[in-house]
């Protein structure tokens, strides 16, 4: 997601590298758990689709994170997931799942004959039952492609800056977006993420404090040039299968990424897009089963298709009161 954000919009992937880099290293200090950060999903798709600015992706992010500092930092998160249900978050998921596969789909159709090549490489890893790794090994295929074609790059670092996105780019898309990214947050990078944390690491790490710190997180990144981030279950989860056991997990992580951030800029530059497109497509897929997941399927989907059909925001409004009314009926 986050080579895609590069590839299709004016944002340095060398700065959004470099926001994971930190973050990494300050949240597995800072918990002492092999704890995730991720993108935050809603976000980034719809800058990927097209629908969200550069500057409206920033204000969406500096909303987040205030909220999500303002409900953590005084307990509340805790009261209000309740009123936000499962099929609601799972909704939202299916939805961003489906807007992502649709851009897929249309990049891939740029250059048929990389496309198919990426989907055998996926197929292969997926036979040999590494599904869930395909988007990835996918993407280091690419990489060793762009390589081939432009050589290794010179690294790079970027000049320290701060800045905040114009009042102008406070838009109606921007706050939808921050309630569709809330949605899931809440569900999956607070909720869910606590429950993981106390079954893999019997760690007692409460909803308000992930919300907290993602608060924070994203009100210190952004203004630096960071993409808004997030914890998140599939993180945590994905880690802990992997092996990881401890916070060393995220140091290493951590200087991984700040390797590949200061070589990044040449290689997304050339990035064949078809390949990006199968990456993206595989992504969604993943997305889609985990927001299919669900205790009211019918209402789940009707949600994602709402989404596809109007926007996110929008879905997530509706649903959740539709959530509400069908609780009290029942």
């Amino acid at each position: 997601m986050v080579v895609a954000i590069a590839a299709l919009s004016e944002l340095s992937l060398t700065r959004l590298l470099l926001g994971f880099a930190v973050f990494q290293v300050v949240w597995g200090l800072h918990y002492g758990l092999p704890i995730s950060v991720e993108p935050m999903k809603a976000l980034a798709v719809l800058v990927i689709a097209g629908t969200l600015t550069a500057s409206e992706l920033a204000v969406a992010g500096l909303l987040a994170g205030g909220v999500l500092l303002l409900v953590g930092a005084t307990g509340t998160l805790g009261r209000i997931e309740r009123y936000v249900g499962q099929p609601v978050i799972r909704g939202v998921q299916f939805g961003v799942g489906l807007m992502l596969l649709e851009t897929g789909i249309r990049l891939s159709l740029d250059g048929l004959t990389l496309a198919l090549l990426s989907m055998g490489v996926a197929a292969v890893v997926t036979v040999a039952g590494y599904r869930k790794a395909s988007a990835l090994v996918v993407l280091c295929v690419g990489v060793v492609f762009t390589v081939t074609r432009v050589g290794v790059p010179a690294p790079q670092l970027p000049a320290l800056t701060v800045g905040l996105p114009s009042p102008s780019s406070i838009s109606v898309t921007a706050l939808e977006g921050t309630v569709a990214q809330l949605a899931m947050t809440v569900g999956n990078a607070a909720v869910a993420t606590s429950l993981l944390l106390s079954d893999y690491y019997d760690a007692d790490v409460s909803v308000d404090e992930l919300s907290t710190s993602m608060g924070v997180m994203n009100l210190v990144a952004i203004p630096l040039g960071a993409m808004p981030m997030c914890h998140g279950s599939g993180g945590v989860a994905g880690k802990y299968a992997f092996g990881a056991r401890t916070a060393g997990s995220n140091l290493i992580l951590g200087a991984m990424y700040a390797v590949a951030a200061v070589l990044a800029v040449g290689i997304v530059a050339a990035f064949p897009l078809p390949m990006l497109g199968v990456v993206l497509g595989l992504i969604a897929l993943e997305l889609g089963r985990a927001g299919l997941d669900t205790d009211n399927l019918p209402l789940t989907i009707a949600i994602g298709a709402l989404g596809v059909a109007t926007n996110i925001g929008i879905a997530f409004v509706v649903g959740a009161l539709a959530y509400l009314l069908f609780e009290h009926l029942t």
